[in-house]
């Protein structure tokens, strides 16, 4: 319960202060990053970032699905626009990001850092002991990143990803310990 409690009071928090700089400060809330869960208002737009970044994207009602069963689904706006999400499932003591993204349009700002920082804030609070990836052998700018974040490699999945022309690409398994 504790951490449900501190996940709301995080949630509220974040809620205050965009309002703030959203009422006082634009010009600081039309550049800043502001994470807070996703609702179902957001799915349309998470969806349009995922087609966009994505050559095989997941549907619409994949999302739903997420929100749908309990999984922690989180999204990063500036302003009012929704530039990035980060979808995280809890289970045993472990949490698994099962897809995080931002905006093509956004990328080179630190925001999937900011959004791999908070799901990893929210699997310590759910007492997580290590949090797990996959991602495409393909994708350097994401595995340097996880490398900078403290992640490493663990396992490869065979033909895990779609890929073009029909064929199947490897995911390299990615883990982390929390402390």
């Amino acid at each position: 319960m504790a951490g449900l409690l501190g996940s709301l009071k995080r949630w509220m928090g974040y809620e205050a202060q965009r309002s703030f700089y959203v009422r006082h400060c634009p010009e600081v809330a039309n550049k800043s990053l502001f994470i807070r869960p996703m609702k179902k208002g957001d799915l349309k737009a998470v969806a349009a970032i995922e087609e966009s970044a994505y050559n095989f994207p997941w549907s619409l009602g994949v999302f739903k699905n997420c929100l749908k069963v309990g999984y922690s689904c989180w999204i990063g706006e500036i302003g009012e626009e929704v530039v990035a999400y980060g979808i995280l499932a809890l289970a045993a003591g472990e949490a698994h990001v099962m897809n995080i993204c931002v905006s093509p349009r956004y990328r080179g700002k630190s925001y999937g850092r900011m959004m791999l920082e908070n799901l990893m804030e929210v699997a310590r609070l759910h007492r997580a002991d290590m949090i797990l990836l996959e991602v495409r052998p393909t994708n350097e700018v994401a595995i340097h990143l996880y490398h900078k974040m403290g992640f490493n490699e663990i396992g490869r999945r065979k033909d895990y990803y779609p890929a073009v022309g029909g064929n199947r690409e490897d995911a390299l398994v990615m883990a982390r310990m929390l402390e």
